[in-house]
């Protein structure tokens, strides 16, 4: 096939879904250019990497008694299933090491390449496609579509179309707008009758009602082997406490149910447990140990080896009971009460976004044909831990590929097994 009868793709979008989506297009022999708005791609990934790259989870795709990775993604897993299945983690770790980036497997099944950072696999990434004849435009903001159906794109202070055979939208969420996902997109996609679902804030923190004299004393302040509680559901990790609230992993963890709590009754209670390696009554005993006359946050020092925030939290809730029994009992069960979300910008990932109804099988919208959709703009949300960047490969393979079968069936593409990526329906 040459030059001139290579169907053209335009990719809106240089993350993970959207350089997966053109490399499975250049795979297909397409003529790929990719567009993105940023001086260069790839910027939330390598963010997402500067503290170590969490590329996937080794955790079985089994999704038998509500067990296994699917399970992550919650409703969205029956409409993801089949491209998370076509590319598995097992996939996504051997691609990496084809790039020189061997992988290994850490705390929780959470896999990171050994190099942990994200610049060697992008760099690599980038220069593969480059070999594949994959261009880039970078500096170009979609905003729409012409009257005639062209792609538009502001770069500079001009206006410029492109006119493709199809076309990948995989423009991001709406969290960390400066990294390029500002979800400016929304209005062209409702104008063509797209169905939208709004965005919410994902793996998030919350606004706590602290006093003023605690934000300003404890800002900043981690608060380390902890345990949470909400609904039933207990989870050890770490948390930080914010000039707003609290964040952290295991807030994170929880973040899906806190925020839905908060949507329905406008504001909820966590409980923190201060001290889970020790019962109640343990952490009595300890207690009962210290002279009364000592301050609350010695008695704390002293007896259960709590820092000084620990006192500070428990003030927050009142005066805190000097019995032993009582003050263990607050100690394993400290309320929080939130009132919100922290803001949707600085939320790790979203909720929301183009709606199921929306696409066909193979990701395309049904309102727009020839128009593939993948990555952070769909509608889902998993939790941190490798699941949230899995999705966005496996997606973006899947609507690449459903584009190259879209082109097959208009005589655009010659019919072929890649060999690479099966069919998502």
């Amino acid at each position: 096939m040459n030059e001139l009868q290579r169907p053209h793709v335009v990719v809106v979008g240089g993350g993970p879904a959207g350089l997966a989506a053109a490399e499975t297009l250049a795979a297909r022999s397409c003529k790929v250019t990719v567009v993105d708005r940023m001086p260069s791609l790839g910027r939330k990934f390598l963010m997402a990497g500067r503290s170590g790259l969490n590329l996937t989870n080794n955790e079985s795709l089994s999704d038998s008694d509500n067990g296994g990775f699917l399970r992550r993604y919650g409703n969205a897993a029956s409409w993801l299933g089949s491209s998370v299945r076509a590319f598995p983690p097992e996939k996504l770790v051997n691609w990496a090491g084809e790039l020189g980036q061997p992988c290994y497997s850490g705390g929780g099944g959470r896999v990171f390449p050994k190099a942990m950072k994200a610049s060697p696999l992008l760099r690599a990434w980038l220069q593969r496609l480059g070999a594949a004849g994959v261009s880039v435009q970078s500096g170009s903001r979609w905003i729409g579509w012409s009257e005639d159906g062209a792609l538009l794109f502001e770069h500079r202070d001009a206006v410029a179309s492109m006119t493709p055979d199809a076309t990948i939208l995989a423009l991001g969420g709406a969290s960390w707008s400066r990294l390029g996902s500002d979800a400016r997109w929304v209005g062209a996609l409702v104008e063509r009758g797209v169905d939208m679902t709004p965005f919410r804030p994902a793996n998030c923190g919350f606004v706590a009602a602290w006093s003023d004299t605690f934000r300003e004393r404890f800002a900043g302040t981690p608060l380390k082997r902890i345990a949470v509680s909400f609904e039933g559901v207990a989870l050890r990790g770490e948390a930080v406490v914010t000039a707003r609230g609290i964040e952290g992993g295991v807030i994170y963890a929880l973040s899906a149910t806190l925020r839905d709590a908060i949507d329905r009754g406008g504001s909820t209670i966590l409980h923190l447990d201060l001290r889970p390696d020790l019962d109640e009554a343990a952490l009595a005993r300890r207690l009962a140990s210290v002279r009364p006359r000592e301050s609350l946050s010695n008695r704390l020092r002293k007896a259960a080896q709590l820092p000084p925030v620990a006192a500070a939290l428990l003030r927050e809730v009142g005066e805190p009971p000097k019995d032993p029994v009582s003050l263990a009992r607050l100690l394993k069960a400290v309320p929080v009460s939130l009132t919100a979300t922290d803001s949707l910008d600085r939320a790790i990932s979203v909720a929301g976004g183009v709606a199921a109804s929306a696409c066909d099988e193979r990701f395309m919208l049904t309102a727009i044909p020839g128009v593939f959709v993948c990555g952070e703009m769909l509608d889902w949300e998993a939790p941190t831990g490798g699941y949230l960047l899995q999705a966005c490969f496996s997606t973006g393979r899947a609507a690449g590929e459903g584009a190259a079968r879209w082109l097959e069936t208009r005589g655009l593409l010659r019919e072929q097994d890649s060999g690479l990526y099966p069919h998502p329906s």
